[in-house]
């Protein structure tokens, strides 16, 4: 796993926040011709100028260079106003002025070159730039071969119109030679511009996809429309022209630009019929389900067309997803009508009733099972385009789904898309993906769903992939240096079985998500949990500890189980290291984590040396807090085990409410005065005699109003009867609902 960078780059930060907080003489070459006092002043502007573009010295160029000048000193002029050296700006200003008003080109040169090498010495120092100059830089470069394109469609009307047969037109001899030639500039600059754009929305495509493992995803297509609709835009213009001049182009280049032009417009249509919304990525038969398709360029080529084009939706599989000639599977409601949007600017079909009713599955090869068959929804229809009335047919294809028909299915399914998510290429056929892995972007792919399922801004550290290592390669001799230039296979992330278990790595990591997700969230994000730690390490960690040092850790042998190891001493001073058998969601949903642990009297400090109270204090319930101050009001808890049947009966009739899961109690306890509790024999008989106080439970019904004065709480009354240290002596039983729970929280058993 490579280092952090010493200084994070937040995506909204500009390469002058960096630069400006490193050492001026790194940077003093630079300032041989533009001062570094003026560079502060020009700040993030100077970043959002297209200097590394302008690389030619044509008329194009040259205009954009003298406006980008001029924007300069206005902007200068403007700062100096404000600036306590308002002269000394002023003179360098000036000097900026005089010494590049003739070759404005010139001063395109230097501020290129002073960026170039800011953004060196900001790799050299952190290995990397900020994501947002990379998109800034992009958005620029865009712009600019827009600014140009347009800049050569008004160089060819210009030629054009000064060609032979114009009336009052001087008649040109070059025209004719240098016309073609203008045109097929024009025609190439507008096929880099659109590969820039089918880039971009490729780019835009694969973060969607990630996004489904949880990385951030900026889903606004806004921005891409635009660019389409401009690109479009100048399209039509230039088509307009090759036309016009077709004597001069001549019957062999005319055809020839025509074709590619009519590429280039086939590949913006095609490209911008994108998937909005996609269908869920593991898809239940017989569920409905809802997805939204969106045409970019709809709002400008489909003004004209007399009704809505209708998109179809059919399930496919992979095989078919490469042909792309037939259904698989039968899906309900899936004809949508395209409409545009006059308010919003958006032409989409929203799909959201769809049902897939059956799926028809294919064969499959040697051992892959049914939830590593992969489909996809595509999405299809044809089109007419206005003003040139080209019919295309659009088709677009939705992310892997895996079908499935039982909710067992449903973790493998889930790391079959965890794997094509985060693994698939950008334009692959689909949906192949790679069998075997770097180990290093598995751990970026476990740390995103980690974070993004639980959403903790906590993510997995060093130690945690350490131990992820050790499991899924089960390798305990190697170093954490040694498994960075490994690679892991499919078979080792969701087929193999982990040894000496019945379940695969992926299934046991989903297990600790759920239960992480469900019921520890804010432990984990206050980092209170380990976790990811195995039970021999923790050993190593607690021996030489004080009595009564804990700490929390994932259950290596139960899927979605948190246990507590734990230190005790003997009399003979030897440590011993024992493991509370795991808690389950469904143990920690009927008491929590931190109430458990509060109840446990042999925990006494979080490791390394961190009172628990003082840890975990804030996750403490606090209606125990306000009755721990000897509230008058009853404890709503009641014992429910069947030995609670031999404590004194209460007043006939008075009995409570245990929802079914057990006996009730004939003994309303909290009706018992204290005096009662020290009195019997059960409550002073050795431990395996006590009562089984693990077995509690709140009541679905109000406790009965006692006839004396309001007795003490339950757990007042425990805590002045015995010590819970005690309790860790008892032995286990068998876990059951939520008598186990409590077991474990109370008993302290290893587990």
């Amino acid at each position: 796993i490579p280092s952090p960078p010493q200084q994070p780059h937040p995506s909204g930060m500009s390469l002058w926040n960096l630069v400006s907080h490193m050492p001026p003489e790194e940077f003093s070459s630079l300032s041989t011709e533009f001062p570094r006092s003026l560079r502060c002043l020009l700040a993030e502007w100077l970043e959002n100028q297209p200097w590394e573009f302008i690389n030619g010295s044509d008329t194009f160029c040259t205009s954009m260079a003298s406006r980008m000048l001029s924007d300069m000193l206005e902007k200068l002029r403007s700062a100096a106003s404000s600036d306590g050296q308002q002269c000394q700006i002023l003179q360098q200003v000036s000097g900026i002025e005089s010494t590049f008003r003739h070759d404005p080109l010139r001063l395109v040169a230097v501020m290129r070159a002073i960026l170039e090498g800011e953004k060196a010495a900001v790799l050299k120092r952190d290995r990397h730039l900020p994501l947002s100059f990379h998109r800034r830089q992009e958005e620029l470069k865009f712009n600019v071969g827009l600014q140009r394109l347009q800049h050569r469609v008004r160089e060819i009307q210009a030629l054009r119109e000064e060609g032979p047969g114009r009336d009052g037109a001087v008649e040109s001899s070059t025209a004719p030679r240098e016309l073609p030639t203008l045109t097929l500039e024009a025609v190439k600059e507008l096929e880099v511009a659109k590969q820039q754009v089918l880039k971009r929305i490729q780019i835009w495509k694969r973060q969607q996809q990630l996004a489904g493992n949880g990385a951030i995803f900026e889903e606004n297509l806004a921005p891409l429309q635009k660019r389409c609709e401009k690109l479009v835009e100048v399209y039509f213009q230039l088509q307009q022209q090759v036309m016009a001049a077709s004597t001069e182009l001549g019957p062999e280049l005319l055809p020839r630009l025509l074709e590619r032009l009519n590429e280039v417009l086939s590949s913006l249509v095609k490209s911008s019929f994108l998937v909005e919304k996609q269908p869920p990525q593991v898809l239940k038969t017989q569920t409905k389900f809802q997805a939204s398709v969106r045409f970019l360029l709809g709002p400008q080529l489909l003004k004209a067309a007399p009704k809505p084009y209708v998109v179809r939706a059919d399930m496919v599989t992979e095989k078919q997803a490469r042909e792309l000639d037939e259904s698989t599977g039968e899906i309900m409601h899936n004809m949508v009508a395209l409409e545009t949007n006059p308010t919003s600017g958006t032409c989409c079909a929203n799909f959201k009733n769809v049902l897939l009713k059956k799926i028809k599955r294919c064969e499959r090869k040697g051992s892959e099972s049914v939830t590593e068959e992969k489909c996809a929804v595509l999405f299809s229809t044809n089109v007419a385009l206005t003003p040139s009335n080209i019919s295309i047919q659009l088709q677009v294809l939705s992310l892997p789904i895996v079908v499935i028909v039982h909710g067992n299915q449903d973790n493998n399914a889930k790391a079959t898309v965890l794997w094509d998510n985060a693994f698939s290429e950008i334009d692959r056929v689909p949906f192949v993906v790679a069998e075997r892995v770097p180990w290093e972007k598995m751990c970026d792919t476990l740390n995103l769903k980690f974070m993004a399922e639980v959403q903790t801004t906590k993510g997995l550290l060093k130690e945690h992939y350490f131990f992820l290592a050790q499991k899924i390669f089960n390798d305990h001799s190697a170093r954490f240096e040694d498994f960075q230039s490994r690679h892991v296979s499919w078979a080792q992330f969701n087929k193999e079985i982990l040894p000496g278990r019945g379940f695969t790595f992926w299934q046991w990591f989903d297990g600790v998500l759920d239960l992480t997700k469900r019921c520890l969230k804010s432990y984990w994000s206050d980092r209170l949990i380990v976790g990811f730690i195995s039970k021999q390490y923790v050993c190593k960690l607690l021996s030489a500890e004080p009595d009564g040092t804990f700490l929390l850790r994932f259950s290596d042998s139960e899927i979605g189980g948190v246990t507590i190891a734990y230190v005790i001493r003997g009399k003979d001073g030897s440590s011993q290291v024992e493991n509370i058998q795991p808690f389950s969601a469904k143990d920690l949903s009927i008491r929590s984590l931190g109430d458990r642990i509060r109840d446990l009297g042999q925990l006494r400090n979080l490791y390394p040396n961190i009172p628990k109270d003082q840890a975990f204090g804030s996750h403490y319930n606090s209606e125990w807090r306000a009755h721990h101050r000897f509230s008058r009001r009853p404890w709503p808890w009641t014992p429910r085990c069947p030995t609670a049947r031999n404590l004194p009966s209460g007043p006939p009739g008075k009995t409570w409410h245990t929802g079914g899961r057990g006996p009730p109690c004939p003994a309303p306890l909290f009706s018992l005065p204290p005096q009662t509790w020290s009195s019997h024999p059960q409550l002073t008989g050795a431990p395996s005699a006590l009562p089984c106080w693990c077995s509690l439970e709140e009541p679905h019904t109000s406790p009965p109003k006692p006839s004396r004065a309001p007795p003490m709480p339950f757990y007042t009354i425990l805590h002045h009867s015995f010590s819970l240290q005690t309790l860790h002596a008892q032995p286990v039983h068998a876990r059951g609902g939520l008598a186990a729970a409590a077991r474990g929280s109370l008993c302290g058993a290893a587990g």
